[in-house]
């Protein structure tokens, strides 16, 4: 008994000594909050890891997307960097044909262009996304159900 007590005491003492608590530390793993369905099908999380950091100048946000899930036409007004964690995504430019992005892979959006980003049909996907921190991204067109389909059959017959 007394040795169990020494033992509290000596981690109780060594606790003062833990990392400080003024350190604004977040996390990559966690999930976050689960999207409203305004500018997307399907289900989303979205964990804003560096959001409106005046310093930075950038935001960095993970999302989630379940499969057969995702966003509308949209753009925004910096360059946006997507970098895939995990699973496959749907990516498409306006004006260009759509293609699958996979895990580890990286591309970037030009400012101002209008594209949309999404879950493959069979694949949940995780993905980083780097943009700037100055405009709020612009909706442009609500991207159907009919079209993400066809897209998903037209990409898995490639």
């Amino acid at each position: 008994m007394k040795k169990s007590i020494l033992v509290l005491f000596i981690l109780a003492s060594l606790s003062g000594f833990s990392q400080d608590s003024e350190y604004k530390v977040s996390s990559y793993f966690t999930e976050g909050t689960k999207a409203p369905n305004t500018h997307y099908i399907g289900e989303a999380w979205l964990n804003g890891i560096i959001h409106d950091d005046a310093e930075l100048g950038y935001n960095i946000t993970k999302a989630t997307f379940k499969a057969n899930s995702t966003l509308d036409w949209h753009k925004h007004g910096s360059a946006q960097v997507l970098i895939i964690v995990d699973g496959e995504a749907y990516y498409q430019e306006r004006g260009k044909e759509p293609v699958i992005l996979k895990t580890g892979e990286v591309i970037k959006c030009e400012k101002d262009i209008e594209h949309w980003h999404s879950s493959t049909k069979d694949s949940d996907v995780t993905y980083l996304a780097l943009y700037g921190g100055g405009q709020p991204t612009t909706w442009t067109e609500v991207l159907t159900q009919e079209y993400y389909d066809e897209i998903a059959k037209k990409l898995k017959s490639n």
